[in-house]
């Protein structure tokens, strides 16, 4: 069990049937602020000139809230207060879109919260892609500790998906998947 008295950083893996050629890493870094926001560093390296990268439209507002983000690039987080089996689901995009989604057990639709709007911050430069979310997160006094899943979906030019996540369990990429919420932390 880690702390998330100070930051926390983590490599992801690809899933061994969806490689890229194209991605060389992709690190998170998280961090929790005392107002009860989790805040997630994803730092994508590698050609970037060989990846979909969604971009943020001209006049488009900078964060809006859209669906099936995970069909293109975009970084997840999974988060489950003590075991379960309720959990939350976050979206995030380069294009500053984002997703949320609160599920009763695995996959099972729960009763959609009403999600504050995460802030997202998108850099960029040749070779790397950072992207920040500030996540609003209410845990309950009943849980000392979160389980964490961090994942990603990177989209070739060519349309093919690549999937990331801290840990993969067995058979094809599930990042609902209860062996993917890797990381448990103390929630100070």
């Amino acid at each position: 069990m880690t702390s998330l008295a100070s930051p926390v950083s983590r490599s992801l893996v690809c899933h061994p049937r969806t490689p890229s050629r194209s991605v060389g890493a992709i690190d998170v870094l998280v961090e929790s602020a005392t107002n009860g926001i989790l805040a997630l560093s994803f730092v994508l390296r590698g050609d970037l000139d060989a990846l979909r990268i969604p971009t943020k439209q001209q006049g488009e507002r900078p964060c809006r809230r859209v669906d099936e983000l995970w069909q293109h690039t975009c970084f997840e987080a999974f988060l489950m207060a003590g075991d379960g089996p309720g959990y939350r689901e976050y979206n995030f995009s380069p294009s500053g879109e984002w997703a949320a989604y609160a599920f009763r057990d695995y996959r099972q639709p729960g009763v959609a919260a009403d999600e504050s709007e995460p802030v997202i911050r998108v850099h960029r430069n040749v070779q790397r892609l950072w992207l920040e979310a500030e996540v609003p997160f209410e845990l309950s006094p009943l849980y000392r500790s979160i389980r964490l899943g961090l994942s990603a979906v990177v989209e070739a030019v060519d349309g093919e998906l690549s999937y990331w996540a801290l840990r993969h369990p067995p058979g094809e990429p599930d990042h609902h998947h209860v062996d993917a919420f890797a990381l448990q932390l103390d929630w100070c």
